[in-house]
């Protein structure tokens, strides 16, 4: 089992940055593959940064995302990240933090490829 706490969001102005905190405990142990998805009120959740295993060094982002996030981890692969500028009202969603094996060599960003979840947290970006 593994337990994970999404914690650090929030409501902003357009512009603004937030910066959103995962603590992962339990058998994290063959669940190489984290992410931080998120689902806005009648969307699919959405992969928008992930982060491959300690020492793979790949990240993926979605092209929503690109160059104003940025998702890493401790070295202890213990707690995960991601740092969120130039916030529009578009990010306006429940943030979830997850983890996962990997398929076929990587780290998806489907989130039915991922088996353990936190309980989200809510960011919401105002212009």
């Amino acid at each position: 089992q593994v337990q994970l706490e999404e914690s650090g969001g929030g409501s902003v102005q357009a512009g603004g940055s937030l910066r959103l905190s995962c603590a992962a405990s339990g058998d994290t142990y063959g669940r190489a593959c984290m992410g931080w998805f998120r689902q806005a009120p009648g969307k699919e959740r959405e992969g928008i940064a992930i982060i491959f295993p300690r020492g793979d060094g790949r990240t993926y982002y979605a092209d929503s995302v690109k160059g104003r996030f940025a998702i890493s981890r401790d070295n202890a692969g213990n707690s995960l990240y991601l740092e969120m500028k130039d916030l529009e009202p578009e990010d306006t969603a429940m943030y979830y933090c997850s983890a996962g094996r990997m398929f076929g060599g990587i780290c998806r960003n489907n989130p039915t490829k991922y088996d353990y979840w936190g309980q989200g947290t809510q960011v919401t970006v105002s212009s």
